[in-house]
């Protein structure tokens, strides 16, 4: 049996958390953001899935994500936000990809070369990354010669801090929001992150955008996650060790045990995405949970020992009974006991991160 750590990856769950957000978003349709290799679930999987549960509108960073998603989902409409560039064009087209046009460079290449494919327009908000400025985009409204050759669908912004739903910058954006659907009052609109379409009902217009979300991450600061958990990560236990107090354990000899200790050592590590920073000693600038991560042993939380290497990890077991280590094969990093957010926290970083994250190492096993 293979050593490498393993991801069970909940399709059902991800079904159940997309159609909840689906009901959330009132009269908007509710599309799927899948980039990152689906948050490092698997594109593949994730579109076909979501794809039968009625999911229409897909949107990734990249072209060569964009082909992924078409072979899974034949019919759907697929948006590019990373745009189109000459050396993409061929790849977007020949697999009927819309790209999402963020500047008037590009707004001037698919208008030659786009051949009325179907395309969307970024207008920056107040996020200051990409989109055009709202008065290029309020320019380009009245261009109607340009506007022919776009075929145009979808007029989308991206919010700054849709995590913290009353942060001004919110309103801000809005604002500059509304005069551009004033000017394209023809065209979906679209605003909402997953923190906005479970939070601001007011932003949702015609269409929104969740991602974390729907693979169980937390999208609101400082609010309960009403979303199920889609995937468990979990770790092999490769041998356990006895070891006296006053001993050093790991790399850089930092951590130093303070009784008789038993010390699993698990496959995985960071070349597998789970960070370094996870470790529990020599981690300069985490607040959060200075003593690091734990993972969780049929019923006990046990936390790590020492630095996380590139392929291992050292855990403090002591406190699991015998009988249950003699019988034990693997260890849960994160998943239904310990919420992904929470072991992004432990490393002061967050849930996104560490899903996205994800090595190719990790066994996928997918259910329902």
């Amino acid at each position: 049996m293979s050593t490498a750590p393993r991801l069970t990856i909940d399709l059902n769950a991800l079904v159940q958390n997309w159609l909840k957000l689906k009901g959330l978003s009132s009269q908007a349709e509710c599309s799927t953001v899948i980039k990152a290799n689906a948050y490092g679930l698997g594109i593949e999987p994730v579109a076909t899935a979501l794809t039968k549960a009625g999911c229409k509108t897909f949107f990734v960073a990249m072209a060569e994500e964009g082909e992924r998603v078409r072979a899974a989902s034949p019919n759907a409409r697929i948006f590019i936000l990373n745009g189109i560039f000459a050396d993409t064009l061929e790849v977007i087209k020949t697999n009927n990809l819309s790209p999402v046009l963020g500047n008037v460079d590009q707004v001037a290449l698919w208008a030659t070369h786009g051949e009325a494919n179907a395309c969307a327009l970024h207008v920056d908000t107040g996020m200051n990354r990409l989109g055009l400025d709202v008065e290029e985009a309020i320019g380009l409204s009245q261009d109607t010669s340009k506007l022919s050759k776009l075929n145009t669908k979808v007029l989308m912004s991206h919010l700054a801090c849709a995590d913290d739903p009353d942060h001004e910058h919110n309103t801000l954006q809005h604002e500059n929001f509304q005069k551009c659907t004033s000017e394209f009052s023809n065209l979906e609109h679209s605003f909402s992150n997953s923190a906005a379409t479970l939070a601001r009902p007011d932003f949702h217009y015609n269409l929104t955008r969740p991602g974390v979300a729907l693979y169980g991450g937390e999208a609101l600061n400082d609010v309960p996650n009403p979303m199920q958990p889609v995937v468990t990560a979990q770790s092999r236990i490769l041998q356990i060790r006895h070891a006296k107090a006053g001993e050093k354990v790991g790399y850089g000899a930092e951590a130093t045990l303070t009784r008789p200790t038993k010390i699993a050592t698990i496959s995985g590590g960071y070349a597998d995405g789970f960070h370094r920073a996870l470790s529990g000693v020599s981690v300069p600038l985490r607040e959060a949970k200075p003593k690091g991560a734990n993972v969780w042993l049929e019923g006990y939380l046990c936390p790590i020992l020492g630095r996380v290497s590139m392929d291992l990890i050292t855990v403090d077991v002591t406190d699991v009974p015998s009988q249950i280590l003699e019988q034990a094969k693997w260890v849960e990093l994160f998943g239904k006991n310990i919420m992904v957010d929470d072991a992004a926290r432990a490393c002061g970083t967050i849930g996104y991160e560490l899903l996205t994250s994800l090595g190719g190492r990790y066994v996928r096993d997918y259910i329902n």
